[in-house]
């Protein structure tokens, strides 16, 4: 009998030791997970045989909680073999074509951390059946052989094998895998027994071997070793929902360039965390640096198969005038324009050493017997700073990160006013005419070029990667000066109508482009040369007005010079002169007025905000030496010249875009009036203006901005606008008369 319950133990059944239901038991996981919600029955189905009348029934109680070990160590033996069973994965790549229905219960997904768990379960098991096996040594020698040796034997055991049946039942059923077995695993160590969390520690240490190993492939190689999708670090698959439908055109471009280079494509949208498998005790922001080194790491071992990075400044200054001017000609920015270049290999982007730092690092933690959070977020975070320290010296040193954000802070935020002065100028009859929606882009490079050619140094290399654009979107024609000299009532924009009766200019859709090479494109992702292009277009558009402004008074100032001298030597017929100089007098306060306005607002956001800004950013780059600190400066760079040139602003955008138009539309009238003299047309654009610039100064120096980041750059504004009061007193008469208004109709009502 004592053979036969030994034999039981090891979950083989006989004439003494029955299994009630061995088919239904056996069947039950697979159909829990093949999606069935099977019966929940977690309990042992060993018995005794009924007809055992010679055991008391002390002896049953303890024979029946013994063979209960059997029953356990046999479900136990069957999830570690099939788990390590590695017959099924060649069907699992190669399927078979009749794997219909049928089969749906027997057809099980990989799990490499499954595996894992089955590795430790088999350790258990076999201290057990050692465990089995001197109990069985000790009958043999034990002349008198009874059962409470067996009992004192396995007595541990009935402590460890219940609760692992029911883990192993849970991960079957609910078809547990990956990190969210890990972090199972780690909720079910807390647990008042020693024994049993000494083992379910074991366990867990198997799981994060495979762990550490997926980590080691992703952050000392870059490669993402994850077959069954069971590493919390994700491949991407929808990589077209992040563009944005109003910068497809420029997007689209960017997106197929991504296409061919997989490791830009790889950093911008390949991979991403999965909270579906981060261990709950790993935080977020572990798993992203996680992400971010080991796309580091992914982008410094596999170069772009066409990566060149630019020799220093010295040996590239040695162009030709012919080879600039056949580079302003072409416009396009190609790589094939620049000077020099040479080529770089990976081992120069992550030296070996370097890589063989990292791996110690993790080989370090997979040794160790306990999962340490501490020691895994501080391993973790000096990975990333090895990655972002290689990845700051290949962008900011080699690939001269400041010299090109230097290039955009001269063409996209007006830094270079000569060339745009100079450019604004010459195209100034071109943009007198309606845009043509076919040649505008054409039309426009000639000016373009003839102000490159008189302002553009040989020693800016950069000029070639930045290239003019019309963006077919922006482009009204109907807006065009010729329609801007017969206005009315109706078109006028006024202050209570929709954004879209805001119709600008058609020339305010010019654009620039700018060609940037790898690993550039890491840096200078097409959401931050968005925000450039936007900050361009407000700029340039402020730019035109202001010379506008001050053309229209260069213009009618030197006819009026021509007329005084007519008068001074023919003071007799002179009156005609006198009068209309008179009643020109008013026409320069508001020309006075806009000009005021502009320029101040031009000053504002060129030295306020775009030096002031700029000079923080330097002071971040030279003391920065991670390269995701310099991505988020830049970020707040490029957020503070948006936020404080009020361009996130709904309603002081659309005031200001209303300003811009009527201080075109005042320009082009008191040009044409000598010919064409219309004073109601010329009262009612100095009224628009009066009540928009009124609005504009009213929103801001409300309570709403005053408490934001713009504040102190925004009162500096304010202070200059409303030097002496002029601003606040006419913007309160205006409040006051349109409160006093419906009164009034009411009383003559």
């Amino acid at each position: 009998m004592l053979h036969e319950l030994l034999l039981a133990l090891l979950g083989f059944t006989g004439d003494f030791v029955l299994d009630a239901s061995p088919a239904r038991r056996r069947a039950a996981p697979q159909d829990a997970a093949a999606g069935g919600d099977g019966d929940g029955e977690v309990g042992p189905t060993f018995r005794l045989a009924p007809d055992l009348t010679f055991l008391q029934p002390s002896e049953r109680s303890a024979i029946e909680r013994l063979i209960s070990l059997g029953f356990y160590y046999r479900e136990l033996n069957r999830f570690a073999t099939e788990s390590r069973d590695l017959s099924w994965i060649q069907s699992s790549v190669e399927p078979s074509p009749h794997a219909d229905k049928t089969q749906k219960g027997k057809v099980r997904k990989g799990s490499v951390y499954r595996r894992a768990i089955a590795n430790g379960i088999t350790e258990i098991l076999s201290v057990y059946r050692s465990a089995v096996l001197q109990v069985e040594q000790n009958l043999l020698s034990d002349p008198l052989p009874i059962l409470a040796t067996v009992t004192h034997g396995l007595n541990k055991f009935e402590v460890l094998l219940p609760p692992l049946y029911e883990l192993v039942m849970e991960i079957e059923q609910k078809d547990i895998r990956g990190g969210q077995l890990l972090n199972l695993l780690h909720k079910r160590c807390h647990c008042g027994v020693p024994e049993l969390q000494s083992c379910i520690q074991r366990l867990l240490w198997h799981g994060h071997q495979v762990m550490f190993n997926q980590l080691t492939s992703w952050m000392v190689y870059g490669i993402l070793q994850d077959q069954y999708s069971e590493f919390f670090i994700r491949r991407q698959d929808d990589r077209d929902g992040e563009n944005d439908s109003s910068q497809r055109d420029v997007s689209d471009k960017f997106m197929q360039k991504l296409a061919k280079d997989t490791s830009l494509a790889s950093w911008h949208t390949g991979f991403h965390v999965s909270l579906d498998m981060l261990p709950e005790y790993i935080h977020m922001r572990v798993a992203e640096s996680i992400l971010f080194a080991g796309k580091a790491i992914r982008v410094l071992r596999n170069p772009s198969p066409g990566a060149t990075l630019q020799e220093p400044v010295s040996q590239s200054q040695n162009s030709k005038g012919s080879q600039r001017m056949q580079s302003f000609i072409g416009g396009s920015g190609a790589p094939k324009d620049l000077p020099n270049f040479s080529n770089i290999s990976a081992e120069e982007l992550l030296p070996q050493a370097e890589a063989d730092r990292i791996d110690a690092m993790l080989k370090e933690l997979k040794h160790s017997s306990e999962f340490h959070k501490r020691l895994f977020e501080s391993a973790v975070g000096s990975i990333r700073t090895i990655a972002a320290n290689h990845l700051w010296q290949l962008v900011v040193v080699r690939a001269d990160l400041n010299g090109h954000l230097k290039a955009l802070k001269d063409y996209f935020l007006l830094a270079k006013g000569d060339f745009f002065q100079c450019f604004l100028e010459e195209s100034r009859q071109l943009m007198r005419l309606p845009p043509r929606q076919s040649t505008a882009e054409a039309d426009l490079m000639i000016p373009f070029q003839l102000a490159a050619l008189k302002t553009i140094g040989e020693e800016d290399k950069y000029f070639t990667r930045v290239s003019l654009r019309m963006l077919s979107y922006g482009m009204k024609s109907s807006t065009s000066q010729k329609d801007l000299q017969k206005p009315n009532a109706s078109e006028l924009p006024s202050q209570g109508k929709a954004t879209s009766e805001l119709a600008l200019d058609g020339w305010d859709s010019i654009a620039l482009e700018y060609s940037v090479d790898w690993p550039l494109q890491l840096f200078f992702t097409p959401d931050v040369l968005s925000k450039y292009r936007k900050v361009f277009q407000y700029l340039i558009r402020l730019k035109r007005t202001q010379m506008e402004l001050e053309k229209s008074w260069a213009a009618v100032m030197h006819k009026d010079h021509a007329d005084f001298s007519d008068y001074c030597k023919d003071r007799k017929n002179g009156s005609a002169t006198q009068l209309r100089r008179q009643r020109s007098k008013p026409l320069w306060r508001v020309r006075e007025h806009m000009a005021f306005l502009i320029r101040n607002l031009q000053f504002y956001i060129q030295v306020d905000v775009i030096e002031s800004q700029w000079n923080v950013l330097q002071s971040h780059v030279q003391d920065s030496h991670d390269f995701t600190e310099l991505v988020s400066f830049h970020q707040e760079y490029l957020s503070a010249l948006v936020s404080q040139s009020f361009l996130d602003i709904g309603s002081v955008s659309r005031i200001l875009d209303s300003i811009m138009k009527l201080c075109l539309q005042f320009c082009w009238s008191i040009e044409q009036y000598e010919t064409r003299p219309n004073i109601s047309e010329i009262d009612h654009i100095t009224e628009e203006f009066n009540k928009k610039s009124n609005s504009l100064y009213t929103i801001l120096r409300s309570s709403r901005l005053a408490g934001s980041q713009r504040a102190p750059f925004l009162r500096q504004f304010l202070m200059r606008l409303n030097f002496n009061s002029f601003f606040e007193t006419t913007a309160r008469g205006v409040m006051n008369s349109g409160r006093l208004r419906p009164s009034t109709a009411g009383a003559q009502l």
